[in-house]
């Protein structure tokens, strides 16, 4: 059985510290920007943008901004009795966990998600967030039974999806992404797609639909000039792409959708 104790987000505090002590809880951490500087058990760790932080019920925990300036994460204090608990490895284990993550737009939107409903007072609220709990402890333990990605690789998946979140409306080529990096197209697309878990092309179609949707929702564009905006200058190519992601057209989204739709497109 779970028990979340509270659920926080920082953002950007200045002078954010927390005082050394054995801490009765367990920890999750999720860094969204900035670094972020923890001493466990006397041993000094820094986590940054993409980094989760498993701190364990027991452990001697201080906290600190790094000296590089303020951040911004997510943390959920929470307790559990191992009798109750599926077997999960790293709650089993009871160590401190720090690595990268690799599905990090997703979980960024679970973090936040529950967030959001510890700070209602809505009906069925706590069985809501019991079950983002358990889902982000799942996705979170599967995620540590992958092989490790080595850091030159997630560098450059990094720079690429990057270049794509401030490109993808423009008409981008493999050749440009690879440039990019000074490796081959070839290995360009294997390095993001084992970082990432898929293609840049799909990466870049997923940014689109993404901003397709939210401009359908929440402006006065037609549907031929968010096309033309996304960089589709067919629009029935463009009503293809997005029916393949979203199961339903432009027309029938515009009509049905709405912002749990959007938050919900890519899991």
């Amino acid at each position: 059985m779970l028990t979340i104790r509270a659920v926080h987000f920082d953002d950007f505090i200045p002078n954010w510290r927390t005082h050394s002590e054995v801490i009765n809880y367990n920890v999750l951490v999720l860094v969204m920007e900035g670094k972020v500087t923890y001493r466990i058990e006397n041993e000094e760790y820094t986590g940054e943008r993409g980094d989760f932080l498993f701190i364990p019920h027991g452990s001697r925990r201080s906290g600190e901004n790094h000296p590089s300036g303020p951040h911004q994460k997510f943390t959920i204090i929470f307790n559990y009795e191992v009798d109750a608990m599926p077997f999960i490895p790293f709650l089993h284990d009871k160590k401190f966990v720090h690595f990268k993550l690799w599905r990090l737009q997703y979980l960024h939107r679970r973090f936040e998600r529950l967030y959001e409903e510890m700070r209602q007072g809505e009906n069925f609220r706590t069985f809501i967030c019991h079950g983002i709990l358990q889902e982000l402890i799942g996705v979170i333990a599967r995620e540590l039974e992958k092989p490790e990605v080595i850091p030159i690789k997630m560098k450059y998946a990094d720079m690429i999806k990057h270049y794509l979140l401030d490109h993808y409306r423009e008409q981008i080529e493999i050749k440009d992404l690879a440039q990019l990096i000074q490796r081959s197209p070839n290995y360009t697309i294997a390095v993001f797609r084992e970082v990432i878990g898929q293609s840049p092309i799909k990466y870049i179609h997923q940014l689109r639909v993404i901003e397709a949707c939210n401009l359908l929702l929440n402006s006065d564009m037609s549907i031929s000039n968010i096309s033309n905006y996304l960089g589709y200058y067919d629009t029935s190519y463009f009503f293809r792409v997005f029916k393949k992601h979203t199961s339903m057209s432009p027309t029938a989204f515009m009509t049905y959708g709405n912002q749990q739709d959007v938050a919900q497109l890519f899991t």
